[in-house]
């Protein structure tokens, strides 16, 4: 799995009138996903280190890279109800010109276009969301019950699952709040992401094939 902690570098993301940087949030976040996922027997991947701020495309180029692999990014709302996470799937990705190659596309050409990655995904992105903000919802009982859909810079370059979730919010006055209700939305991930394998898995592989 790829876990994408949003912004980084001088992009700070969502700032609190504390001093909470959503970038900080997001990179607690990320580290504790991904010792939630190794006890679910899967590896994380992180797009960026606690310093850096990749582009869009260089976070995406780290999932595409990866066969099969999903795409979790996170993020810290500005707003919104404390102690409360929801998962967002890609809607639609309309503007595209370049191919995974690296090539523009010409006549005839079957290349995916760089940004329209995630189209051939979406559906398999949504069941991902559900089943997240399913745990989510489990997890910290006022979250939503459903994810919601939105056309996401961070999801549309990518050429698999993928979804975004995002923790409320920057805006409480102490990070600690926010700190200790991270390994419970990341073990809600974990065991969403573990759930989703097995049964894409299940899917492709029938069980008199198996």
């Amino acid at each position: 799995m790829v876990i994408d902690p949003g912004h980084g570098g001088a992009d700070a993301g969502a700032r609190g009138a504390g001093g909470i940087l959503e970038k900080d949030v997001a990179w607690t976040l990320a580290l504790q996903l991904r010792a939630a996922l190794e006890r679910q027997g899967l590896r994380g991947v992180l797009t960026r280190d606690a310093g850096a701020n990749p582009s869009f495309d260089e976070r995406a180029a780290v999932a595409n890279a990866q066969r099969g692999a999903v795409y979790v990014a996170l993020h810290a709302s500005s707003v919104g109800q404390p102690g409360t996470a929801r998962a967002y799937y890609q809607v639609v990705a309309p503007l595209a010109f370049r191919s995974l190659g690296g090539e523009r596309e010409g006549p005839g050409s079957s290349l995916v276009r760089w940004e329209e990655a995630q189209q051939p995904h979406i559906s398999a992105s949504k069941r991902l969301a559900e089943m997240i903000q399913s745990r989510l919802r489990e997890r910290l009982a006022d979250s939503p019950a459903g994810p919601a859909a939105a056309p996401l810079r961070d999801l549309r370059s990518v050429a698999g699952p993928a979804v975004a979730v995002e923790v409320a919010s920057v805006s409480v006055a102490d990070k600690k709040l926010l700190d200790q209700m991270a390994p419970a939305v990341a073990d809600a991930i974990a065991r969403a992401v573990a759930a989703f394998r097995a049964a894409e898995a299940a899917t492709a592989w029938p069980a008199e094939a198996r």
